[in-house]
């Protein structure tokens, strides 16, 4: 009897409960009197091919997240599955196997590459970890991926401080294309660089995106460029997710008060098309010390009594649109 081959899932990254907490320890035998809840119980799900934006403003927790999702950092609790597989506590070889279809490109190039080595060293580097073809096809690939992310052959014998900014992100590029990964978790990757660049360089992602066929989590607070690149949308707020949603959805239809005043400080290129600012009053609570309730609701305008109290969890109000708020409960 012939059996069905099992059908491959739509997603290639699922994340359920996912937290992060760091020890805050004082007194004078160090002991723990509490955590800094910088990632506080995230669930989400990337589809193959797509690209994910996580957007949030600066201390969400955005990047913590990207990096514990990477398994840079290790989980306080939670699970992360990747194709499938709990991948959550993996460690020494089931880790680092891992490491091929996960990789990552940091905010800053110049801090995130060896200044002591060449541009070929460094993009040759992970396949040579993992015993990937000889010196001469290696050469061959470094120069074939330095010239797909828009380099110069020579750049293969020049070393980081020779390179600008948006030359140095194409190396961090290169480098993590180089084991032809499944997901690529790009954080900040074009805050650090000049406006003119930026686009260049996400116009290169979306280009090899459909090259090597990549699943991206895109990790940004500039809500123009996430618009740009996203196929779908996830807003952060002290550690938490607050909306998910189709890009186009959630920009002209947000239903999170925190998502509406984000989208309401987007400059208008046209100053003929004037929006309504939201102004949130108070500052950003404490990770270490979060409200009790909806983490949003000291600075919320539509907050109510209950807000204060009763935690929202991510709740579907109109297809693949889900909100955690009081007010759709």
């Amino acid at each position: 009897m012939i059996q069905d081959t099992p059908k491959k899932s739509e997603h290639l990254l699922e994340i359920k409960d996912l937290k992060k907490y760091y020890p805050v320890r004082g007194g004078f035998f160090r002991k723990k009197i509490g955590d800094v809840k910088a990632v506080d119980s995230i669930s989400l799900e990337l589809k193959r091919g797509e690209t994910f934006g996580l957007v949030g403003e600066s201390g969400c927790g955005k990047s913590t997240a990207g990096r514990t999702i990477t398994r840079l950092f290790k989980p306080t609790s939670g699970k992360i599955l990747f194709e499938g597989k709990d991948i959550t506590n993996y460690r020494g070889s089931r880790l680092r196997n891992i490491r091929k279809d996960i990789q990552m490109v940091f905010q800053d190039p110049y801090a995130s590459l060896n200044p002591k080595m060449m541009v070929g060293s460094i993009v040759s580097e992970p396949l040579i970890n993992f015993g990937k073809g000889s010196e001469k096809s290696l050469k061959d690939e470094v120069l074939d991926l330095l010239t797909k992310v828009g380099l110069p052959e020579d750049a293969y014998y020049k070393y980081p401080h020779e390179f600008s900014g948006g030359q140095r992100q194409r190396i961090g590029i290169a480098r993590a294309l180089a084991l032809k990964p499944k997901l690529i978790v790009a954080d900040e990757p074009v805050s650090a660089l000049d406006v003119s660049v930026q686009s260049q360089v996400l116009n290169l992602l979306k280009s090899l995106q459909k090259e090597f066929d990549l699943t991206l989590l895109f990790i940004a607070h500039d809500l123009s460029v996430v618009k740009h690149m996203s196929d779908r949308i996830g807003v952060m707020y002290l550690g938490n997710l607050v909306e998910v949603a189709d890009a186009d959805e959630i920009y002209q239809n947000p239903k999170h008060p925190y998502t509406q005043a984000l989208i309401s400080a987007i400059p208008q290129p046209d100053p003929r098309n004037k929006s309504e600012r939201i102004i949130l009053t108070g500052d950003v609570p404490s990770p270490q010390n979060p409200p009790t309730g909806c983490p949003f609701h000291p600075r919320c305008p539509e907050a109510m009594p209950e807000c204060s109290e009763k935690r929202p969890h991510l709740k579907e109000v109109n297809k693949e649109h889900k909100v955690s708020c009081l007010l759709y409960e």
